[in-house]
């Protein structure tokens, strides 16, 4: 049986990090295919792990990675900003839709707008979920995505009120975007693959060259019109997860590829809000019946695992010795559990 443990990125997860990159495709931001920006990432993380006790957010990224210990290699990665914004400020277009009338005509239109969104005291930011293909089967892809609900709803004091998640929109496999080349591409003069790698590394661009003026949808040319606000196909699931969470459109969608931008209050988050804690009772020697729950460790030493439980007369967990082994606990620590599903098993 393959065992997949969620837990905080290492400083020795650089070269599978790496790796996982070179296996997504173009539109992936916050896995870019550099080693540099990786290690930077990282270094980010490490700190934010550090900073666990502070009691506000303050723009910390978190990035988990998906490790089969069995054959010890990352299978995916997943990622929470505490609050995006600061001095790095948050851009997106909110789409707003707005009526044109001619009486004299007997004309009525409704024209769909898209007006430059520039925030600096923002929302947390769910990003960085990749799963390595081989291993998108089994619920690890949803495993790797709920884990981080587990984790806020373990430190909620750590994030904002609202949470949001770019989905990555229509980028084809030579990296050509359609929005892009309608309308990023004429400010900027290059590529989408270049400006997306930048925006990575520096913001500060797209400050002074990005076009403030509403851009009237009607304008663009068809196969820009027809991408706005539609994801990527290989992001359609971890869109769909989101939707079983409780995110909704926030009419926003991405400057560069017009990605959506969905969002959720971080207190009604299915995972957050069903989300319970409990304590080790005993260890079985085989996994106890009955569906699987994703179960996490109650520390900032953060583990998450997908396992059988069952409950004993006093109301604690009976969990396999593999389970206890994943998460790094013990008989008497306490635990937090949630339904991978909505309509899935509680404890």
């Amino acid at each position: 049986m393959t065992i997949l443990v969620v837990r905080p990125v290492a400083k020795e997860d650089l070269d599978g990090l790496l790796e996982l990159a070179h296996l997504a495709s173009f539109g992936l931001t916050t896995l870019p295919k550099d080693r540099g920006l990786l290690a930077r990432r990282i270094r980010e993380s490490l700190r934010a792990f550090d900073r666990i006790d502070d009691t506000e957010p303050h723009g910390e990224a978190y990035l988990f990675v998906l490790e089969d210990r069995d054959k010890q290699k990352l299978a995916g990665t997943s990622g929470i900003v505490s609050k995006v914004g600061g001095f790095k400020p948050f851009y997106a277009y909110r789409v707003e839709t707005t009526l044109h009338e001619s009486k004299m005509l007997g004309v009525t239109k409704t024209i769909d707008v898209l007006h430059l969104v520039l925030e600096h005291d923002g929302p947390s930011e769910m990003a960085s979920l990749f799963l390595d293909p081989a291993y998108r089967q089994g619920g690890a892809g949803r495993m790797l995505s709920l884990a981080r609900f587990l984790f806020i709803a373990e430190f909620p004091r750590l994030f904002d009120p609202r949470v949001i998640s770019e989905i990555r929109g229509v980028v084809d496999s030579q990296g050509r975007s359609p929005f892009w080349d309608a309308v990023g591409r004429n400010f900027f003069e290059m590529e989408y693959p270049k400006a997306d790698y930048l925006s990575v590394v520096n913001k500060e661009f797209i400050g002074e060259l990005m076009p403030r003026h509403p851009i009237y949808v009607p304008m663009l040319p068809p196969e820009a019109q027809a991408v706005i606000g539609k994801p990527h196909p290989e992001s359609l699931g971890a869109l769909r997860i989101l939707e079983h969470e409780g995110f909704r459109s926030s009419g926003m969608v991405d400057i560069f590829e017009a990605g959506p931008i969905v969002q959720c209050s971080r207190d009604t988050i299915r995972a957050v809000r069903e989300s319970v804690r409990a304590k080790i009772g005993s260890i079985a020697e085989t996994p106890p019946p009955g569906p699987p729950v994703i179960l996490s460790n109650a520390r900032a030493d953060f583990r998450a695992c997908q396992a059988a439980v069952a409950r004993d007369g006093r109301g604690d967990l009976v969990v396999s010795r593999e389970t206890v082994w994943s998460l790094g606990i013990e008989v008497g620590a306490p635990v937090r559990t949630v339904a991978p599903r909505p309509s899935g098993p509680t404890l």
